[in-house]
């Protein structure tokens, strides 16, 4: 019996569309038992709406990866325990994605690296921003290379927190990446990289005084904000309740706001009174980074 456990991600953090992302101690898990008859049982926080046939996303992306590897279709019983909310900008596609691919490779044998299963759960999941954090933890950022996505983990451990504001509402990515504009002006796409590279220094010299303005972004978190009440003021409420930093979580709905420690109910309860002054409730979390991504045991 193994078992798997994927973080929740965070993905592009401002300015980083597609390629930034991070890692939070928010966890799915997945538990496999071999030479049993297939059966999909479903656990914890999150089970309504999630299939528990053979159309669910973690056993698809299993039996994909073992036709990849020509290993034959063992028959298992999985367990899968939800604790990422669903389409709510907090990686719940990719935890799935990364969860099969890992535990099918951990049943096979391991003949895949960490590396190659990135390539596979990039080209299921459409872009790495979430995948890459999901699979190597930490704050990663994610290159397009002609080789494949090229990972680079920017902080393994970064010394902050983060809280999320997870409004209580559903966003399907489809539906927040159809708003968007199909191109962008030169000038706001070298606001995005510089403020990208700013924001990537945060990281890598550990100044995070740096996050309130290497998080800021022009090229999607406005145009989405039609779709999600408040989300500007929310953003803002959490500046000024001291915190470094604050972002749309991905897609969406969810927000996130990267905190000193000490700081975590001022900027949660800003957040939330904010939210609902638009008229949305919502729930916060404070999450600590998740510096390990993706992990097999045997059990």
């Amino acid at each position: 019996m193994i078992s798997v456990k994927i973080p929740a991600t965070s993905a592009n953090l401002g300015p980083g569309f597609d390629c930034l992302g991070l890692a939070l101690q928010l966890h799915n898990t997945i538990t496999v038992e071999t030479n049993r008859p297939f059966k999909i049982s479903l656990a914890g926080s999150y089970c309504n709406g999630i299939p528990a046939d053979e159309s669910n996303l973690v056993w698809q992306t299993m039996c994909h990866f073992w036709d990849l590897v020509h290993y034959p279709t063992p028959s298992v019983a999985l367990t899968f325990e939800n604790h990422i909310p669903p389409a709510r900008g907090l990686g719940s596609s990719s935890a799935a994605i990364v969860g099969g691919l890992v535990a099918a490779n951990t049943i096979a044998g391991s003949p895949y690296t960490k590396y190659e299963l990135l390539q596979v759960a990039n080209a299921l999941e459409g872009h790495p921003d979430n995948v890459t954090p999901a699979l190597y933890g930490g704050v990663t950022l994610s290159i397009p290379t002609e080789d494949g996505i090229l990972p680079r983990v920017l902080a393994q451990s970064p010394k902050l927190r983060a809280v999320v504001v997870i409004p209580d509402l559903l966003l399907k990515t489809e539906k927040a990446r159809g708003i968007l504009p199909a191109d962008v002006s030169r000038n706001d796409a070298v606001f995005n990289i510089s403020h990208a590279g700013l924001l990537i220094e945060a990281f890598i010299r550990e100044e995070y005084s740096l996050l309130k303005e290497g998080m800021r972004d022009v090229l999607h978190q406005n145009q989405r904000s039609v779709l999600i009440p408040g989300l500007l003021e929310t953003l803002a409420a959490a500046l000024q309740a001291g915190a470094y930093g604050a972002a749309l979580s991905g897609s969406g709905p969810t927000l996130i706001a990267l905190i000193p420690d000490h700081l975590q109910l001022d900027v949660s309860q800003n957040m939330l009174n904010t939210m609902n002054q638009a008229g949305i409730t919502a729930q916060s979390l404070v999450l600590d980074i998740d510096s390990g991504g993706a992990t097999a045991s045997s059990i």
